[in-house]
């Protein structure tokens, strides 16, 4: 029981940093940019290009992190800023347009292969039945911290105050002076740069590869539709929902159904059994199920 816990909160860690970033910028440009996934892929393999460099490995996180944030703002300003002007759906498509692309010039640029981090060999910690690796520990801590960090920001500071009323009615935004372009584009770049991050710590404890991000696309989707889109906060606990189906899917044993000692379902099954939990909260909550903080925030 201690070890499914541990495991689905190793998931949420997974997911909530990539679902987060997505969601606080659906909360301002009101379309699901597909691209954002793959901004931890890059994430990834910069942080492995940083540590072939010699750079320590929170020296090569904060590199990543600022490249992709970078490249979030370049992206909005120069692709998705024009295409939201054609409506969300052209602005959503466009977006997995650019998700593609970025796929094609990573490969072409690292590969097919999977990139190993260079850093020491984790060690071990149990407590009884509980197994977790020191780099599961440090992954959940950071995801952690940076989840406390980005809230204090959100609702204790003017910048945070200034997303949230822009996000919540832009034109009364605009009249009371702020900068909405500023603010967008600054969001951006908080986002890129969190996803990045969660796209690291992700392969820190397996690889960079080029797949990465079409791997989160559908679970990060998920957990952001089932907390609202627009509400970050809401969507780390989409994640902490599609953590807890996809860990008991995979930790369930079915053995006794068919006379076996131990027969458990296919990791394939996995996305299936989040997309149903989904399909079943849209049925009864059809804008997620904290969509009364979307509205506000």
């Amino acid at each position: 029981m201690f070890q499914f816990i541990v495991d689905t909160l190793i998931r949420t860690a997974d997911l909530s940093l990539v679902a987060l970033g997505l969601s606080l910028v659906y909360g301002l440009v009101r379309f699901a940019n597909i691209a954002h996934v793959q901004y931890a892929m890059v994430g990834a393999f910069l942080t492995a290009g940083g540590l072939k460099m010699g750079m320590p490995f929170s020296l090569a996180v904060l590199f990543s992190a600022l490249s992709c944030g970078l490249l979030a703002v370049l992206l909005h300003h120069w692709v998705f800023q024009r295409l939201i002007r054609a409506g969300a759906a052209n602005a959503m498509i466009g977006s997995l347009a650019v998700s593609m692309v970025m796929i094609a010039l990573m490969l072409g640029v690292e590969g097919s292969a999977p990139v190993s981090y260079n850093l020491p060999v984790s060690n071990i910690l149990q407590w009884g039945t509980i197994r977790l690796s020191a780099d599961e520990c440090w992954s959940l801590g950071t995801t952690v911290a940076i989840i406390i960090i980005f809230n204090l920001l959100l609702f204790f500071t003017p910048q945070g105050r200034s997303i949230r009323a822009l996000a919540s009615n832009r034109e009364l935004a605009a009249a009371s002076g702020l900068n909405a372009n500023a603010i967008v584009h600054t969001v951006n770049m908080i986002s890129g740069m969190i996803a990045a991050v969660g796209g690291s710590l992700i392969a820190m404890t397996s690889s960079a590869y080029i797949n990465q991000g079409n791997d989160l696309m559908l679970p990060v989707l998920a957990a952001a539709i089932l907390g609202g889109l627009g509400n970050p906060m809401g969507a780390i606990l989409g994640a902490l929902l599609i953590a807890v189906t996809e860990t008991l899917v995979t930790n369930i044993n079915w053995g006794g159904l068919y006379g076996e000692e131990m027969v458990f379902m296919p990791t394939t099954w996995i996305n299936a059994a989040s997309f149903v939990m989904l399909l079943l909260a849209l049925l009864l909550r059809p804008y997620g199920l904290f969509n009364k903080e979307v509205r506000r925030v």
